[in-house]
């Protein structure tokens, strides 16, 4: 248990039998009446962000959320299988368990997964990825003026939008996050 009085960000806890981290925080002692503590707490399966209030002193379960260094192996019918790097333990995921970081996973990639009370409740994606442009339509010649951007399809079957330059074959840098073009790898 923690107390709503040493909430920090980046805590876990339990809340509706869910699990939340703590985002922001800030303790509100007003004139008038007992002081509370109002939180932002993201949900960690979902990604959604709830306002909550706590009274000062309120007792919160704390989430003890483990996280293991995986890595992706191969996609096998809708499941994808990853193996945890001390124990060699093969595990299989959902495209629900790793949410949108489904478009960028690539053989042998490195992961992030986290468990709670023994289940798969996120996966955290680098932030950035080096993906081979697969499909694109080719730069017209004086195109790159402009500054615009065309559709390019990555190996993973990701679409991003890249500038005029780019071509088929080529390996880019992508920020996983936004889902946007950084450079050329």
């Amino acid at each position: 248990m923690i107390s709503s009085n040493e909430f920090k960000t980046g805590v876990t806890i339990e809340v509706d039998n869910d699990v939340y981290t703590i985002v922001e925080f800030q303790h509100v002692k007003p004139g008038k009446g007992a002081a509370f503590v109002r939180t932002k707490l993201k949900n960690v399966k979902t990604g959604g962000v709830v306002e909550r209030k706590f009274n000062a002193g309120e007792k919160v379960p704390k989430a003890h959320v483990e996280r293991r260094d995986m890595e992706y192996l191969y996609k096998d019918g809708d499941l994808f299988v990853v193996m945890d790097n001390e124990s060699y333990e093969q595990t299989s995921l959902t495209d629900a368990q790793i949410g949108d970081g489904v478009k960028w996973l690539k053989e042998n990639m490195k992961l992030g997964v986290l468990f709670f009370n023994g289940n798969v409740i996120g996966v955290d994606v680098p932030n950035t990825v080096q993906l081979k442009v697969a499909q694109t339509e080719p730069g017209v010649r004086g195109d790159t003026a402009t500054g615009g951007t065309k559709p390019a399809t990555l190996e993973t079957g990701a679409i991003v939008n890249v500038p005029f330059f780019v071509n088929e074959g080529e390996v880019l840098i992508i920020d996983t996050r936004t889902g946007n073009y950084v450079q050329r790898a």
